[in-house]
């Protein structure tokens, strides 16, 4: 049993039961979950044997998840769904969907509808994560790129960064709908009287300035992503180029868009 993965990881554990079995003229033809276990020990071992590969650490969580199971042998015995194995995942089952769990023509769907929400704030953010994902591809293919074998770790470090900033963007399309919605349920507070009148104001502004503070963090995060995108088209493969042409103008626009939002939204915003 492990009791601490950060003294003793999961996949460092498993090659030295590999390591053993050899030395003894065996060899490990798999091994098993029993319960669960955080997302961490996955996208670590993931990390761990891709690096043993040369290969790009910058890959998405599924992948990662995808490489551990394969390398550590979890699904040699029976099928593995980290749906039911991951922690966050079992835990996560209950939030309710998730724009980001829809396939891309259900959320156009939901975002054209007469409904209010996504709006441009979640789509600011969509546009800033498909862009940084641009650049991402571009540090990935640029990585096991033949005769450039040599950097594979720098693009790797870039695919990383990339892959992080993404995931930082993807969060924002909810939480920017989950922002407004705060709003909507601000001002539906009752009012019938100086204490229900008070404690429905003060809703609103904290809602407003969350309102705020997200799409701030949408233009951050989408202003970060330019570094990464202005370094694969100087750097990285030159067949890309485009590739990291469009994703610049991707995150630009995420720019743009979540300064929109900032701006209406501050509109509302006693505190100047």
């Amino acid at each position: 049993n492990l009791t601490n993965i950060s003294i003793t990881p999961v996949h460092v554990a498993f090659e030295e039961a590999c390591k053993k079995a050899q030395e003894r003229g065996m060899r490990v033809s798999g091994s098993e979950l029993v319960g669960l276990a955080p997302l961490k020990v996955f996208t670590d071992a993931g990390k761990y044997f891709l690096k043993k590969q040369n290969r790009s650490v910058g890959v998405s969580e599924a992948e990662l998840i995808k490489i551990a199971v394969k390398s550590l042998g979890l699904d040699d015995l029976k099928p593995f769904n980290p749906q039911e194995k991951i922690i966050e995942y079992v835990l996560n089952e209950n939030t309710g969907k998730k724009l980001m769990d829809m396939s891309c023509s259900a959320f156009a769907d939901e975002t054209a509808s007469e409904s209010p929400a996504p709006g441009g704030g979640s789509i600011a953010a969509y546009m800033g994560a498909l862009g940084i994902s641009l650049g991402t591809m571009v540090a990935n293919l640029s990585s096991h790129k033949a005769g450039w074998d040599d950097r594979w770790e720098e693009f790797s470090d870039w695919a990383e960064k990339g892959q992080k900033l993404n995931a930082e963007l993807i969060h924002l399309v909810d939480e920017d709908t989950r922002a407004f919605n705060k709003i909507m349920d601000a001002f539906s507070l009752p009012k019938g009287n100086d204490e229900e009148k008070a404690a429905r104001t003060a809703a609103i502004q904290e809602a407003t300035r969350y309102a705020i503070e997200i799409p701030f963090m949408v233009m951050k995060k989408s202003y970060a992503a330019l570094e990464i995108l202005k370094a694969m088209a100087e750097t990285g493969n030159p067949n890309s180029v485009s590739d990291a042409g469009v994703g610049a103008l991707a995150v630009r626009s995420a720019v743009m868009g979540a300064f929109l939002n900032v701006k209406i939204n501050a509109s509302g915003l006693n505190d100047k």
